[in-house]
């Protein structure tokens, strides 16, 4: 056997799979930021929600209906580093059509900060590329909610509701 066939037979093989258990009839529609906060909620850690900062995503098809919620990164008390590999390549996966970016802050605060808004800036720009849609950048605290796209917000303009 040559070397360049026996190199080439230890390459990692790539496989995509994605199974769905819940039929599409019976998946939740999102039609509001409260839809998605009230599923992101009901579905978060409670003993994290206030303890570390959690970054989660919705992930939605073309109908804006629920394909699954996942957790691409926790971090510490104040923040979470988010690697945009993880987050598409689980929205690329799971087939999503939307996505629906979330994160929790710990300290109850409701305010986007600066790197909130950079941050969803730069998946928005990066999702184009795969034809996703970001509908919108909710953070999670244990009193309720902020809504990037309630608040006119995210920088795009084909949020659905």
């Amino acid at each position: 056997m040559s070397k360049l066939r026996a190199d080439f037979l230890r390459v990692a093989e790539v496989e995509l799979v994605y199974k769905s258990r819940i039929k599409p009839s019976e998946r939740m529609k999102i039609t509001s930021s409260n839809d998605a906060f009230k599923l992101l909620y009901d579905t978060w850690d409670d003993g994290k929600l206030e303890l570390q900062e959690q970054f989660r995503v919705l992930l939605l098809d073309r109908k804006n209906s629920c394909l699954g919620v996942s957790t691409i990164a926790t971090g510490g008390v104040s923040e979470c580093m988010v690697d945009a590999k993880i987050l598409f390549a689980t929205a690329l996966k799971a087939r999503a059509s939307g996505i629906i970016l979330s994160h929790n802050h710990p300290s109850g605060n409701k305010q986007f900060s600066d790197s909130d808004l950079k941050l969803t800036k730069k998946f928005v720009e990066a999702a184009k590329l795969f034809d996703i849609s970001i509908l919108d950048h909710i953070v999670i605290t244990p009193d309720g909610y902020a809504s990037m796209s309630d608040e006119g917000r995210l920088p795009h303009l084909d949020c659905p509701f």
